[in-house]
């Protein structure tokens, strides 16, 4: 019973050791892993997230700007067409009144 006992023990023993070996080429494994990619980020040459977040902001705000200036420049051509509409009416009707605008516009 004692042998038994003592193989049994020994093979606990064994099986102890190789999780132990088991355990630590695990972490020789990680450690590797994590270099290579490592490795392979540094030659990709990625951006650093802050990098990132400035650049984005920047177009965000770039983006605002120009939607800004498209709603002036509509709101330009509808003032543009209004004035546009407003002189060709006297110049349709033909009269003194049409002249004597035309005249004080080209002055101002």
């Amino acid at each position: 019973m004692q042998s038994q006992s003592k193989i049994l023990d020994d093979m606990a023993k064994v099986a102890s050791s190789a999780m132990g070996v088991a355990a630590g080429l695990r972490g020789e494994v990680e450690a590797r892993f994590r270099e290579q990619m490592e490795r392979l980020l540094a030659q990709m040459d990625l951006v650093p997230r802050e990098e990132f977040d400035a650049m984005k902001a920047v177009a965000v705000a770039a983006r605002e700007g120009q939607e800004a200036l498209a709603e002036q420049v509509a709101a330009l051509e509808k003032r543009l067409a209004a004035l546009e509409a407003g002189q060709e009416a006297p110049k349709t009707g033909g009269g003194k009144e049409g002249g004597a605008k035309a005249g004080l516009q080209g002055d101002g």
